[in-house]
């Protein structure tokens, strides 16, 4: 008696989570509708029937987990029992769930129609009203066009007075750095015997030069004399 109970639970279990599956896919299809840029002002051919499918599936889910408890209730396996009353509840919140997220999609889609079909009533109403008053639409125009260009001269503003700071930035670091190397100058002439140092420094490098000089004009010399 127990296996056909097994297998009968066993295969309305796959049922139930293959229709879970089938849920999701749906919602991701019924939540497209929702788009404020592709909206339809009244629900499309598509949109009904994605709903009606997710409701015609929530109903299936709710009769296989009725039929899962009644399963339930006539085991007699304690140990089996436990672990399919934890699968049974799991599919019962797992529908719960579901049904609110229904609802909230349904109440998504009614808010951006509404939205949109208001947005396009303002729309119709500025260029009906504009129609009859020409003189009205050529202000209007006006306006725009010199909100646009204050909008310009702001972001022209701000871009100079960013370059402004930029450059102002720059002229305090370069005199930071004219400060720091009076300082080192300044510090370095202070130490005994620094300045002869470098004078000796100096001197060696010039007498390095005029012994480097007078080698390579002797070099060209025997080249040409000798070439």
């Amino acid at each position: 008696m127990s296996t056909p109970a097994g297998t009968g639970w066993a295969q309305l279990r796959q049922q139930a989570r293959s229709l879970e599956t089938q849920t999701e896919t749906l919602f991701h299809t019924y939540s497209q509708f929702s788009i404020p840029t592709t909206i339809s002002p009244t629900p499309t051919d598509e949109e009904k029937k994605t709903e009606a499918q997710l409701e015609d599936i929530l109903e299936r889910r709710e009769a296989l987990t009725s039929r899962l408890s009644l399963l339930l209730s006539t085991s007699s396996d304690l140990t089996a029992s436990a672990l399919k009353q934890n699968n049974l509840s799991r599919h019962r919140e797992i529908l719960l769930d579901h049904r609110r997220e229904l609802a909230r999609l349904r109440a998504a889609i009614a808010t951006a129609r509404d939205r949109a079909n208001l947005l396009s009533t303002v729309r119709s109403d500025i260029s009906a009203y504009r129609s009859a008053n020409p003189e009205a639409a050529e202000a209007d125009y006006m306006l725009d066009e010199r909100r646009r260009i204050d909008n310009s001269h702001s972001i022209a503003d701000s871009v100079l007075s960013q370059a402004y700071a930029v450059n102002e930035n720059f002229g305090v670091q370069r005199e930071t750095l004219a400060s720091i190397n009076r300082r080192i100058v300044g510090a370095a002439s202070q130490v005994p015997g620094i300045n002869g140092l470098m004078a000796r420094i100096g001197a060696k490098k010039r007498r390095d030069g005029i012994i480097l000089g007078g080698f390579i004009a002797l070099c060209f010399l025997v080249l040409f004399f000798w070439g």
